[in-house]
């Protein structure tokens, strides 16, 4: 059986029940039954049977972030399916075009938090379904319970004529099925000890809009020289029961999401398994502490990704109260990395010119996502503890780290003054202001780099371009008057006359002084 809604929405949106803020709106709900069918009971429909419903409408320019549309799911469903199209106009240049992303919630309904939530694909797919045993990729598996469900549409951005849309919902009676217990990855590696591990924490497989599978993906992090990832999926956490047996005594495998808002986007980086945070806000909402608080509280990390990246809602608008760290790399190094480098070292400087404001170390991802994208470039290398979620996200969060665009680059940075004094990337050199200080940089793997200290005043010190094969070592001295920190830099040779080369690898800060 199959039957045709409209759901127009026009100017006045009559019958339209408004939800939040105006941020979504709900429209009439689809149902499967009627009249005598309704009062049949369940049993009395024939196993593996479908019913098939078709929406229509279009949503205006000016449209809420959401769109919910209702749909009454009568008892003995094994299988819930949903596909849908829309219309894409030539539209001028300069002009955002239609693009309309998708997900799905339960009879639990759709409010903030996420208990409903059963799996988002955005606008990688076409279609999905959701049965006990099994899912589409980036849709959680389990029973579908009688209740009214909730296809989430999300106008990512409309064309000036409007955004047509097609929804089509195939229900599948049959017995229920079972659902698996999941698995997940352990939180230990073997390790070595107190070491440097290498990681990437922003990847993305065929559970949001990757192409790789985890296989894939863990096949990669290896030949990268990684020694921990984290999945990091667009507003799902479909995939964390995918890794179990992708781990290893090598490989360290962290679960987390990528919170992908309409201001900006987050990744929860080493959260408990199962951990789901919500991404249905803007900045003015002032809604993100609470999430963020929630990502801490799964004993994850709170980390904006490509803060200054130029794509359509990647633009960070929240601010950094609530950041643990703040990704400035992603991916091959282009300019917004070159904005979002020195926007991160505006804020160091702001954090040793009084007010208390606590600093934020930076890390580096990858946000690989297809060939020819390259998984561990760049990578973050932490000195932690131990091999485990908990001594790497401790090293990241202090600091005690720096990035590097491949496993054949390797740093060594320090700072050393009276008395014997020492200390490393993420420390604090305890000296007079007019103390003597020596600062070290050994640099492996960078052949015709050159290498930078950068202080609270700017860039004090260039060094010449290393030879092959790319060894070198560069001493500096100042004093705690001088430099309130010092850092690290190591560069190509510069593309453009008179800016700098991208970047070959960069340290967190040490602080010098008391």
């Amino acid at each position: 059986m199959c039957e045709d809604v409209h759901h127009p929405i026009g100017p006045n949106r009559r019958g339209l029940f408004v939800t939040g803020a105006a941020a979504a709106i709900t429209l009439g709900t689809v149902s499967f039954a009627s009249g005598a069918e309704r009062r049949a009971p369940a049993r009395d429909r024939k196993p593996g049977s479908t019913e098939t419903r078709t929406v229509r409408g279009t949503l205006p320019t000016g449209s809420p972030d959401f769109v919910y549309l209702p749909v009454e799911v009568p008892d003995g469903v094994a299988e819930f399916r949903a596909a849908y199209t829309y219309e894409k106009p030539t539209v001028p240049p300069g002009t955002q075009g239609n693009a309309l992303d998708i997900g799905v919630f339960d009879e639990r309904g759709t409010e903030p938090g996420g208990k409903g939530f059963r799996g988002w694909s955005g606008g990688a797919r076409t279609e999905f379904f959701i049965r006990a045993d099994e899912a589409t990729p980036g849709y959680i598996p389990g029973r579908v319970r009688e209740g009214t469900w909730y296809i989430a549409l999300g106008p990512y951005t409309v064309a000036p004529e409007g955004l047509p849309y097609e929804v089509t919902i195939t229900l599948t009676y049959g017995a229920p099925g079972r659902t698996p217990r999941p698995a997940y990855p352990p939180e230990r590696a073997k390790g070595r000890g107190r070491a440097w591990y290498r990681g990437d924490c922003h990847l993305h497989s065929v559970h949001s809009d990757g192409r790789r599978t985890p296989a894939e993906i863990a096949a990669l992090a290896r030949e990268a020289g990684l020694d921990f990832i984290n999945s990091s999926e667009h507003n799902t956490h479909s995939a964390h029961p995918h890794w179990a047996e992708l781990a290893g005594d090598d490989l360290l495998i962290m679960l987390g999401e990528e919170v992908t808002t309409r201001n900006g986007h987050v990744v929860a980086l080493g959260v408990d398994p199962g951990t789901f945070i919500d991404w249905r806000y803007r900045a003015r909402d002032n809604r993100f502490g609470k999430y963020a608080r929630k990502v801490r509280d799964a004993g994850g990390l709170v980390v904006p990704a490509h803060p200054h990246a130029t794509c359509v809602g990647c633009n960070w608008k929240f601010g950094f109260g609530d950041a643990d760290v703040i990704e400035a790399w992603n991916g091959a190094y282009t300019p917004d990395d070159e904005i979002a480098l020195a926007d991160w070292d505006s804020q160091l400087v702001a954090s040793v010119r009084g007010g208390g404001r606590p600093w934020i170390p930076a890390m580096g991802n990858s946000d690989a996502h297809r060939d020819p994208d390259r998984i561990g470039g760049p990578q973050t290398v932490v000195l932690a503890d131990d091999l485990t979620r908990e001594a790497i996200q401790d090293g990241i969060r202090r600091g005690r780290s720096y990035v590097a665009e491949s496993k054949s680059v390797e740093l060594a940075f320090s700072a050393a003054g009276g008395k014997g004094r020492h200390a490393g990337i993420g420390g604090r050199l305890d000296v007079d202001r007019d103390d003597p200080v020596t600062v070290r940089l050994d640099v492996k793997g960078a052949p015709g780099c050159t290498a930078r200290i950068v202080t609270d005043q700017g860039v004090l010190h260039t060094s010449p371009a290393l030879p092959e094969p790319g060894t070198g070592t560069v001493e500096w001295r100042t004093t705690a008057s001088y430099a309130a920190y010092v850092r690290a830099e190591v560069r190509h040779a510069p593309v453009t006359p008179g800016l700098p080369g991208p970047l070959t690898a960069f340290t967190n800060p040490i602080f010098l002084g008391r």
